[in-house]
């Protein structure tokens, strides 16, 4: 889009550039002028010209000797020296002669004539052009001082290259309602004539990267009236006074150019809750009062719609959401599957890519991405393609560079020990193999063990076949935490001992297991009450709890309690399959990478030899087993525990005796 901005120099920036030309032209030209009026002699002519009786008037200064010649009158000047016979020389030649200086400007009347005549006229022809100025970008008297509080506000006009609404692809909700507005900038009669109108601001509320300025650029694009944008960080200033005449200066220039659209970005930086105490920003809560007051104020905005976009909507004053001023909130979340497809069929409009890319299989693999993500996971497959050599990019390519984005580029030159690698490789098929031995888990996708730039050692992805899942069972929580306990599992089974490669396991299953207790209600305990709650969710969701000190303790045993059954659990399938295990670990191993079909493959294998060599009397006593609910055989952690308690016991013994 075409973009018209305000001068970014102040006034002031004129006047020293005035000031620093006068300085230049006093000290170089000047003295250039003045050496082109006096001919500069040497004294040995000044003689002869005396002697000659050819010098009509001499001037003696401290320094040197002005002389005028006669005839034509040329002023001639030359170093003086000491003469004992100059004032003889003078008086025979004839000429009028005088020891003291020619009559020049006083020095005050030299200052007052170079210096402060120029900067007067240069001051009000200064003042002048900055009132013509501000009368035509609509700036008022408060943004004349020094452009210190005049609004900073781009305004974009129409332009045939701008962002469209075709150009967004991925929430169709959204672009909706801003449709909405700009049929309204276009036609009002037409709402006006059933007594409509149109909200005065609109709140565009997302996590970061999904699309939130790009639905404000589409709006410029399509509408056919000025859109004035402004970061809410650049209201903000060391001056008391200065952000609310920001903020006086921009709507101004809105009425005056009304029909028209505000848009605010990050509006949090200046829209946070007032809280009275002692030492907070008091301009930055001037700078929200003005903003209210102009938004629903006595004076009235009628034709002007503001546009802000946040990620921190709970950290908004309520005066500022409230209706009549945000009418509208407008949610721009995470895309789905579909939206998801869309968005990758957009970018790759923008790169060469194979005919027979799937798009879908992509969306499926990125669950969770935003739109700024996969615009650069697009990016990543055409830089990926011509690092190969290649002219366009493949199915394989895209599918890599999610993996760039999620994990990492691989590390090239880390290379693990045997040891390091077979532990890694039973670790990976322990997670992907207590998924698939599972019911409602998501499918495996790939497993690899070649170490990723995040830190990452190797990993497991699993891909959901239906898309985005919205809801999660009781049941498909307590699978998820199994199978982040896969790995830890499946270590402890085969080598005995653990290792240090399970700690964002052990986050992920200990934040899942938290969350169900004290947010989703599923604690036989606790039922249906709300003991944790989270803030900034668009921003990570930090969570806080809100109960007691005892009830903690409760909910940090029944936490302990969820995971260590669930690692039980993850324990028994690996041992029951551990024939699986080894066999898909050697492969992994081998290959360093296996898809999802090989993975299913060799398990498939594994359960139909099972299958053959295992007898209708082995089937009975898994089932006994199964129906008298034994508990599973002891966990690694459990012998660990089972022995500090003996060699405490022992200890124990040894000082009582």
């Amino acid at each position: 889009m075409n973009e018209v901005k305000k001068p970014e120099r102040p006034i002031i920036f004129y006047y020293i550039v005035t000031l620093a030309l006068l300085v230049a032209f006093n000290h170089l030209f000047m003295p250039y002028f003045e050496s082109q009026k006096i001919k500069e002699v040497d004294y040995g002519t000044f003689i002869q010209q005396t002697e000659a009786k050819n010098v009509e008037k001499v001037n003696i200064k401290e320094n040197q000797i002005i002389f005028t010649e006669k005839g034509e009158g040329t002023v001639c000047k030359t170093g003086r020296i000491n003469d004992p016979d100059l004032t003889k020389r003078l008086y025979e030649s004839g000429a009028d002669f005088s020891g003291e200086i020619v009559e020049e400007m006083s020095p005050f009347m030299s200052i007052l004539l170079s210096w402060v005549l120029p900067l007067l006229i240069f001051f009000a022809i200064g003042q002048y052009m900055s009132r013509k100025m501000m009368e035509r970008m609509g700036g008022g008297r408060d943004s004349m001082m020094f452009g210190l509080g005049g609004s900073k506000a781009k305004v974009y006009i129409k332009s045939a290259q701008g962002v469209k609404f075709s150009d967004v692809a991925g929430e169709e909700e959204a672009k909706e309602n801003l449709s909405e507005i700009v049929s309204y900038l276009h036609d009002p009669e037409k709402f006006k004539a059933i007594g409509a109108s149109m909200p005065k601001g609109l709140l565009l509320v997302g996590p970061p990267g999904t699309g939130k300025t790009l639905l404000a650029k589409a709006v410029a694009g399509e509408a056919d009236v000025p859109f004035f944008s402004m970061s809410g960080s650049e209201f903000v200033e060391m001056f008391v006074g200065m952000g609310a005449s920001k903020v006086r200066d921009l709507f101004k220039q809105a009425k005056e150019k009304a029909p028209c659209i505000v848009f605010i970005d990050e509006i949090d930086a200046i829209g946070k809750k007032r809280d009275g105490q002692l030492g907070g920003n008091d301009e930055r809560e001037q700078t929200l009062n003005q903003l209210l007051t102009e938004m629903d104020g006595f004076e009235g905005n009628s034709g002007v719609i503001i546009l802000a976009a946040t990620n921190r909507p709970d950290s908004l004053d309520p005066a500022l959401t409230r209706p009549g001023r945000f009418d509208r909130r407008v949610p721009v979340e995470l895309p789905d599957l579909k939206g998801r497809e869309e968005i990758l069929k957009v970018h790759a409009k923008k790169i060469k890519v194979e005919a027979d890319v799937d798009y879908n299989k992509v969306a499926r693999m990125a669950s969770g991405a935003s739109g700024a993500e996969l615009a650069n996971i697009v990016n990543e497959a055409a830089l990926r393609a011509v690092r190969d050599g290649r002219t366009e990019a493949s199915q394989s390519d895209l599918e890599e560079s999610i993996e760039v984005v999620i994990a990492g580029y691989q590390k090239k030159n880390a290379i693990l020990s045997d040891k390091e690698k077979w532990t890694v490789a039973y670790h990976e098929v322990g997670h992907a193999l207590v998924a698939a031995l599972q019911t409602h888990s998501a499918p495996v996708q790939k497993i690899t063990i070649i170490p990723r730039t995040s830190g990452a050692l190797g990993y497991t992805m699993q891909v959901e076949e239906e898309g985005n899942h919205y809801l999660m069972s009781k049941e498909e929580l307590e699978n998820k935490i199994a199978t982040f306990t896969g790995g830890r599992a499946a270590e402890a089974l085969i080598f005995d001992t653990i290792t240090t490669g399970a700690s964002n396991d052990i986050e992920q299953a200990t934040k899942m297991a938290r969350a169900m207790i004290t947010r989703y209600g599923m604690s036989e305990e606790f039922g249906m009450v709300a003991l944790e709650t989270v803030t900034n969710r668009y921003l990570g969701g930090d969570t806080s709890l809100s109960c007691s000190i005892e009830t903690q303790t409760v909910i940090d045993h029944q936490v302990v309690a969820l995971v260590k059954k669930q690692y039980g659990k993850a324990y028994k399938l690996l041992e029951d399959n551990k024939d699986a295990l080894e066999k898909i670990a050697r492969k992994l191993y081998e290959q360093e990478t296996i898809t999802g079909e090989e993975f299913m493959e060799l398990l498939e294998q594994e359960k139909g030899q099972e299958e053959e060599t295992s007898g209708p009397e082995e089937e009975e006593q898994e089932n006994a087993l199964v129906e008298a609910e034994i508990p599973p055989a002891e966990t690694f952690a459990e012998k660990l525990a089972r022995q500090q308690e003996n060699a405490d016991a022992q200890e124990n013994t040894k000082i009582q005796e």
